[in-house]
């Protein structure tokens, strides 16, 4: 939501100022010369970015503007899960939660956090690197190794988005020249008529530059930036679960585990001490409950 406040304030400032010196709203509408700014930035965009990227990126407009789904209540469910799985694991054995890992969206485990279940790439992320805990029976520091070697890479996947709006920011200056240019050539073409002509012919040519750099500089490189942040938290996902399945391979117990995992969350979404230890005491509750059934 304050991304699109400060997307308005951007949008009323430029508006405001022109209008205060007896600017015309009118000579700032030209169609035509937004249709090759922006049509010229869209197929730049799909030349130098794979489908993959680009998908990613139309996934995380609207989270651009309805906020990341990796909140504080994302992050309490994944700790939560983690919490359930190692304790039942430890308690009943791996075997115990075999059916869990192998097909988590059938798992009613796996189903008492919803939040987290929707997020399948931190899921298969989680899923993949118990399976190879439990089956390899590697050393600490190797099974560490994979997955910071994963992270790695997964860090990199989430930034591409951002990079590729970045990208479309820089380029976009220079697409507005383009269009100038064109109204240049128009203006050119007018030689001879009347001054009026001319004149309107040469203000539809810099609205090209300024439309091109206002684009760039207001609208676009500030999303890139917030779609960086936005990878950012999504790899805080990675990282606690990496923390959580390092600290029990190390020996440590499961409420130790997840309370390592916690410590790597932004601090603005992180859940306090107070709020993980009453959440992990209901599910302790919960499962004696379904124990005891």
């Amino acid at each position: 939501m304050l991304a699109i406040v400060g997307l308005l304030v951007v949008v009323a400032s430029v508006i405001v100022g022109y209008l205060a010196s007896h600017g015309n709203l009118l000579t700032l509408w030209q169609p035509f010369e937004v249709l090759i700014i922006c049509g010229a930035a869209l197929g730049a965009f799909m030349v130098a970015n794979p489908l993959t990227v680009q998908k990613k990126t139309l996934r995380l407009l609207p989270q651009v503007i309805k906020g990341s789904h990796h909140n504080k209540d994302f992050y309490l469910q994944l700790l939560g899960l983690m919490y359930c799985l190692l304790q039942k694991s430890r308690l009943e054995g791996f075997l115990a939660i075999e059916d869990d890992i192998e097909s988590p969206q059938q798992s009613e485990l796996f189903n008492r956090f919803p939040k987290v279940l929707k997020d399948h790439e931190v899921v298969n992320f989680l899923t993949d690197n118990y399976r190879i805990f439990t089956l390899t029976g590697l050393p600490a520091y190797e099974i560490e190794a994979i997955m910071d070697n994963e992270v790695e890479q997964i860090a990199e996947e989430l930034m591409e988005p951002s990079h590729a709006l970045h990208r479309v920011a820089e380029g976009l200056p220079g697409f507005g020249i383009v269009a100038a240019v064109l109204g240049i050539i128009i203006t050119m073409g007018s030689i001879g008529g009347p001054l009026e002509e001319i004149g309107t012919h040469i203000a539809a040519a810099l609205v090209g530059t300024f439309l091109g750099i206002f684009f760039a500089y207001g609208f676009v490189g500030p999303v890139s930036s917030h779609m960086d942040s936005l990878g950012t938290h999504e790899l805080k996902a990675y990282l606690c679960v990496k923390a959580c399945l390092s600290s029990v391979v190390s020996g440590y117990s499961p409420p130790i585990a997840v309370e390592t995992g916690r410590k790597l969350l932004p601090p603005e979404m992180r859940p306090s001490f107070i709020d993980l230890s009453v959440d992990l005491k209901q599910y302790r509750v919960q499962s004696a409950a379904a124990e005891s059934e």
